[in-house]
């Protein structure tokens, strides 16, 4: 079974942040009552930034961490429901931008928030088949563009920003991946292209019921499939929806609160974008050491959950 060491991460994110008091400006909130729901206190939303934007910026700084060129990379995939054009892909727009040599393939995959789990077992099964071992994997939204900023039930929850990794296949690195799809429309969804607004509508309850039925569970498996104990992994990344939710995934798994990284409070929900976002952001503090335990959990439209258990590698040894 071949598995995916993560080599290098980067993280862009708009400049424009937009505060809980900034919202109670135009909906009927306020900063406790939206802390006290979701643990937001701020996101950030594009003025002017493309996604496009963001994601190349994101991109070029896994490259660099990588030490890679984008002459090296041999596959290009982009986990996002918002992509600055219907066609062509988001992946074919950084394709374009960063010049990724002619026979890297290069698509989108949407799979709502569990979007970048999902790309990175695409790649984990297509990079032995590529010309070449390297993938740039990018998950990113503009959610600021579907969502209904009168409707206080999604407003509250929703950012905007892009992450990257690069990635190489490797037989020897342990890799342990389990995804799911439960199709249901009618708990999260926005409507396509046409003559009406495509605004994000959910369903909040339904899906926090969803999570917490499919998130230790799927936590479970993964343990199961590695031989691991729950204490043994280091590391729990959680797609960043709610802060309430991360602590009853970790009340429900009896793991301390303090092995799942957040960083709800600064950006909200950035869907496809924040597990990514947060793999950067554990790099640059150092949280990340060699031989550790990381697993990653995502859950969101579709419904779709996904969940990779890998050991992380440090730069110095790779």
């Amino acid at each position: 079974m071949n598995g995916l060491q993560i080599l290098g991460t980067g993280r862009a994110l708009p400049a424009h942040r937009v505060t809980n008091d900034d919202l109670a400006q135009r909906v009927d909130t306020n900063h406790e009552w939206i802390v006290a729901r979701t643990g937001i206190h701020e996101r950030r939303f594009a003025q002017g930034e493309t996604l496009t934007q963001l994601t190349v910026q994101a991109a070029r700084q896994a490259l660099e961490r990588a030490g890679l060129t984008v002459a090296d990379i041999g596959l290009c995939i982009t986990a996002t429901v918002t992509p600055d054009y219907l066609t062509p892909s988001q992946a074919c727009l950084i394709h374009q931008e960063l010049g990724l040599p002619e026979d890297c393939p290069a698509f989108d995959l949407s799979a709502g928030c569990t979007g970048f789990l999902y790309a990175m077992e695409t790649a984990a099964a297509m990079l032995p088949r590529m010309s070449r071992p390297y993938a740039l994997l990018v998950g990113g939204e503009l959610l600021s563009r579907i969502v209904d900023m009168d409707d206080r039930s999604t407003c509250i929850l929703f950012g905007d920003g892009a992450g990257a990794a690069v990635v190489k296949t490797d037989p020897e690195a342990p890799w342990f991946c389990h995804l799911g799809t439960r199709g249901r429309q009618e708990v999260l969804w926005a409507l396509g292209p046409g003559n009406h607004p495509a605004y994000l509508h959910m369903d909040g309850q339904e899906v926090f019921q969803f999570a917490l039925e499919t998130v230790p569970a799927l936590a479970r498996q993964l343990l199961d499939k590695a031989g691991l104990d729950k204490d043994q992994v280091d590391w729990y990344v959680p797609h960043q929806a709610n802060h309430r939710i991360v602590a009853s995934v970790a009340k429900r798994l009896k793991v301390p609160l303090e092995k799942f990284y957040e960083n709800i409070a600064s950006y909200g929900n950035t869907s496809a974008g924040t597990i990514p976002i947060a793999l950067d952001e554990m790099v640059e503090q150092g949280l990340l050491k060699d031989g550790q335990w990381v697993m990653c959990l995502g859950f969101g439209a579709g419904l779709t959950w996904g969940g990779a258990l890998f050991r992380w590698k440090s730069m110095e040894e790779r």
